[in-house]
């Protein structure tokens, strides 16, 4: 595209001095001519005069019209554009006045300004389907804590049901706590008000770690943990991962079945560090695979009270900004493997 510009302004320059050369050429030969009518030096010179007016008026209105069809109707055309998108219409798209082959600078502003708008007019999409999914996420956990909170307003509820409610409100509150903190936290990751904090640190241990965080529910649920972890230094951000760690234990422990399998891997291929967490729980159908990192979305509602959909979207976007890879395969019926790949951070001292 660059060296398309410095062609037009190179044909643009040749232009202009054909034309100063031509009126030049033109009067000289009509001060020959006239010369050779008369030696009156005022006739000559007001014929001249008039020659030279009469380019100037000419090559002025050839460069207006120029200018009104080649720079002021291409820039007023931006110009509303621009000033469409800025009262919130990103509906905006402009055509090219040129094939693609012979864009110049305009028809490049103008590709800008639909990619602009199209990226605006997306982001505002999304904003809009984050506020009402956030919106009905936090309706559920108020809805409980109100009806709850009214119910023990009675006298007549015997010691047990009233410790029962009060177990329901507080896994409310927790889930209502656990909502906003994962909110927060995207929000960060998504303004760079989180930036990764690397340091050196044993990746086994701190996954063996978060593995026992999940014991007591595992022992309820009478799943087996199966972990095969190499010894890894690794140099990444230990606090971002391991919000990485827990949201893929939580998952697969909770969609696993009673007496199910949940196995987490590490090893290094090359100064890559692979993890994968899998259980031979339910499974994703593919079309929930599609979306599984969007904002909000849960493919399997039976389990929609046990998170708020945020989970797997936190975990993309901390595995992007490390400048990991998240990979998922998965069958229904048959069980999920999340397999990750922190790229170049394994260091010298697990090869030591």
């Amino acid at each position: 595209m660059k060296n398309k510009g410095a062609k037009f302004s190179f044909l643009g320059a040749l232009l202009f001095f054909f034309t100063i050369a031509t009126a030049v050429s033109v009067s000289i030969l009509v001060f020959v001519r006239v010369r050779e009518q008369t030696d009156n030096i005022g006739v000559i010179a007001v014929v001249v005069l008039l020659v030279v007016l009469f380019f100037s008026v000419l090559y002025t209105l050839i460069d207006v019209l120029r200018r009104t069809l080649m720079v002021d109707k291409p820039a007023e055309e931006i110009l509303r554009a621009t000033e469409r998108i800025a009262r919130g219409d990103f509906s905006v798209r402009l055509a090219p006045s040129n094939r693609l082959a012979d864009y110049d600078a305009y028809d490049r502003i103008k590709e800008n300004v639909n990619i602009m708008a199209a990226e605006l007019g997306k982001t505002e999409m999304l904003g809009n389907d984050f506020i009402a999914n956030f919106s009905h996420e936090i309706k559920t956990p108020l809805a409980v804590i109100r009806n709850y909170a009214a119910a023990l307003q009675s006298d007549t509820l015997d010691e047990a049901t009233r410790k029962e409610y009060l177990r329901t409100l507080l896994t409310a509150t927790d889930r209502l706590s656990a909502l906003v903190t994962n909110v927060l936290r995207l929000n960060k990751l998504e303004n760079r008000k989180i930036l990764p904090q690397n340091q050196s640190f044993r990746l086994d241990e701190q996954l063996a770690e978060t593995a026992l965080l999940f014991e007591n529910l595992m022992e309820k649920k009478r799943i087996t943990l199966s972990c095969e972890l190499a010894e890894l230094t690794v140099f990444s951000a230990p606090e971002l991962l391991e919000i990485v760690w827990n949201n893929l234990l939580s998952n697969a422990v909770k969609f696993t079945n009673e007496g199910g399998r949940v196995g987490v891997t590490l090893r290094a291929d090359g100064k890559n560090a692979v993890v994968t967490v899998w259980d031979d729980g339910c499974g994703i159908a593919p079309e929930t695979g599609a979306r599984l990192f969007d904002k909000f979305y849960q493919g399997d509602t039976s389990h929609a009270s046990e998170g708020n959909g945020l989970g797997l979207a936190l975990v993309k976007k901390i595995i992007d900004m490390l400048g990991g890879e998240i990979t998922v395969s998965s069958k229904p019926s048959e069980g999920s493997a999340f397999t990750i790949v922190l790229k170049s951070v394994v260091t010298e001292e697990s090869r030591a």
